[in-house]
């Protein structure tokens, strides 16, 4: 048999050469919610939208938005997440409930009240000022 003349250091380069190599042990990803580049900015998604159905005057940039949630979800491609894993994500109600106490517990951070109309629409004018993030959104 002519296999038992190659020594398993050639067989071992040959397959790598072939790409028949043992590929390496998946490393885990994290959950989407602890990457905190996607995480941060699906908040500031979230607030600006917050603040652009609670506040006259305030209207969002669509075009601006959608652009940010594509960049997003490329970014969470490029890093090995699956559509489906992204999809669950964004549409899973205990995400909704995380996001919506994360966006809160930042807000008061910021000396806002969430749920007080015109300390949340001054944050939005704010922002728009200060082209943050949430303010980069709003117009």
């Amino acid at each position: 048999m002519v296999l038992t003349y190659f020594p398993t250091r050639a067989l071992a380069a040959f397959a790598l050469i072939l790409g028949l190599g043992i590929a390496p042990a998946a490393q885990a990803k994290p959950p989407l919610r602890d990457v905190a580049e996607i995480d941060n900015a699906l908040m500031a998604v979230a607030i600006a939208d917050e603040i652009r159905k609670t506040c006259e005057g305030i209207d969002a940039r669509m075009i601006r938005a959608f652009s940010t949630l594509q960049s997003l979800k490329s970014r969470a491609k490029a890093l090995g997440y699956s559509d489906d894993e992204i999809d669950d994500y964004v549409t899973a109600k205990s995400e909704k409930r995380r996001m919506r106490s994360k966006a809160e517990t930042y807000l008061q951070g910021q000396g806002v009240d969430a749920k007080k109309r015109d300390q949340l629409c001054a944050y939005g004018r704010r922002e728009i000022a200060r082209d943050s993030p949430v303010g980069r959104l709003l117009r």
